[in-house]
């Protein structure tokens, strides 16, 4: 079996290792949740393209011995400068990465990581309010990945019936449509709770990043 391997990603977390090196958490298409070590200095291109957000196909040498991977390469598609000019977008992006490592990026893959990257490429430009409707999207469709999303009536004449209604209404949308499904404030936040309540019961925890 090849000690090397290349995965479409998303880099999900950075932290240092040591004196110099970083330890890089990854969202791949094939194998989930990848940890791996970059190695260099603050000045090491590879550790400036191994950031949050980054996304595109990861080279990773693997050690059968230790059971851990470094990486070789990273070839960055999408950059996703514009999350880091807005403080709304930084936030969000933030969660969702947390989000993600939390449920141990999905049990499908793939899905998991086209859903990042397109809700990613949606915070692109996204105002406030925006970037509110696209984390509750992306919670809503993460549950449902994660097989925790209950079902609900639609018509449920409950305290939340106008969040539910809002939330199916998601369900054949596309990201690029969300912008005129923008709903009232209330029903947003009732919707960011209860999704944030579904996936808390999940995890036996609410994160902190969700409340931002």
């Amino acid at each position: 079996m090849s000690r090397f391997k290349t995965e479409d990603a998303l880099v999900l977390r950075t932290r240092a290792c040591g004196e110099s090196n970083r330890e890089a958490f990854f969202l791949t298409g094939g194998q989930g949740i990848i940890r791996a070590i970059v190695y260099g200095g603050p000045k090491s291109k590879l550790r400036a393209m191994v950031s949050p957000f980054h996304s595109g196909v990861v080279y990773l040498y693997h050690d059968p011995v230790r059971d851990s991977y470094k990486v070789s390469d990273f070839d960055v598609r999408f950059w996703h400068p514009g999350i880091r000019e807005n403080y709304e977008r930084t936030m969000a992006a933030g969660a969702l990465c947390e989000t993600i490592l939390a449920g141990h990026g999905g049990g499908f893959w793939r899905e998991a990581l086209d859903l990042a990257c397109a809700v990613f490429a949606a915070l692109e430009d996204a105002g406030t309010e925006l970037c509110s409707s696209i984390v509750v999207y992306f919670l809503w469709k993460w549950a449902e990945l994660l097989g925790v999303r209950p079902e609900f009536p639609r018509n449920a004449a409950l305290s939340y019936s106008s969040a539910i209604r809002w939330l199916y209404t998601l369900e054949p949308l596309e990201l690029s449509a969300l912008n005129n499904h923008i709903p009232d404030g209330g029903t947003l936040c009732t919707a960011k709770n209860l999704c944030m309540d579904i996936l808390a019961a999940a995890f036996g925890r609410r994160l902190p990043s969700w409340n931002w």
